[in-house]
């Protein structure tokens, strides 16, 4: 009993930095119009916690050590309507509804004395509805594992080039 009290408390110690970074994600005011009017509320809360998870597991991949991050969703386009788009448009087809959506980020992060590390805006929108997503937000959520991806590396001291592939 003894061995497992040391083992919990050895891998609570062990925990990397980057798992109690701080990210604080809000909106554009375009976009916090677009959640009231059109979108609803609870997308926002989901974009938020996907950009999070996403955040979170490539800082731990590149073991950086990032007190906070502070990100601003610019814009996000849904590939399928929302709940509220459904409540609002009785006629709308969820299963025939299919357009091209993406995600607009802007981010800076700090470290543990507040010092800006880097700041980087992304974009990526998908150009073919060939390619577009089959669930509502697809291509936001691809836009926001991207600019994770990407952030991270720059944040890590990647080259330029490196970065932008």
């Amino acid at each position: 009993m003894k061995y497992l009290l040391a083992a919990a408390s050895f891998a609570l110690l062990a925990t990397p930095a980057a798992l109690a970074t701080e990210i604080d994600v809000g909106y554009s005011t375009d976009f916090q119009e677009k959640l009231q009017d059109d979108y609803g509320a609870r997308e926002g809360t989901y974009l938020a916690d996907s950009i999070k998870e996403d955040l979170k597991r490539e800082f731990k991949a590149a073991s950086l050590n990032v007190d906070r991050v502070s990100v601003t969703i610019e814009k996000a386009t849904p590939n399928k309507p929302t709940f509220k788009q459904l409540g609002d448009k009785p006629g709308l087809d969820y299963g025939a509804s299919r357009s091209i959506g993406g995600m607009k980020l802007s981010a800076t992060a700090f470290d543990a004395s507040g010092t800006e590390m880097g700041s980087m805006t992304y974009d990526w929108f998908e150009t073919d509805i060939r390619y577009s997503g089959i669930a509502t937000w697809q291509d936001a959520k691809r836009s926001a594992d991207r600019f994770a991806r990407k952030f991270a590396k720059q944040l890590a001291g990647a080259p330029a080039d490196e970065v932008e592939s």
